[in-house]
């Protein structure tokens, strides 16, 4: 039988990834203009940065979640 509260926990997981993902979203247009004549601003640089940082944080910690639950069923 499934606990309550990793159910729960595999919920927010999900939602954390899901939401890192949808702010990259916001600097999408930004990435994808880039050619060889421009560049991102210093700012889009660290906001990148940071949004990547969290997104790949979140999807680890919902991966290692997921593999954790799988083992134990």
């Amino acid at each position: 039988m499934p606990d309550a509260n990793e159910i729960r926990a595999l919920q927010a997981s999900l939602l954390g990834a899901l939401d890192t993902a949808a702010a990259l979203e916001t600097i999408k247009s930004k990435v994808m203009a880039i050619d060889a004549d421009t560049d991102l601003a210093d700012g889009d640089w660290e906001e990148l940065g940071r949004l990547t940082l969290a997104h790949a944080v979140a999807s680890q910690a919902l991966r290692g979640l997921v593999e954790a639950m799988r083992a134990r069923r």
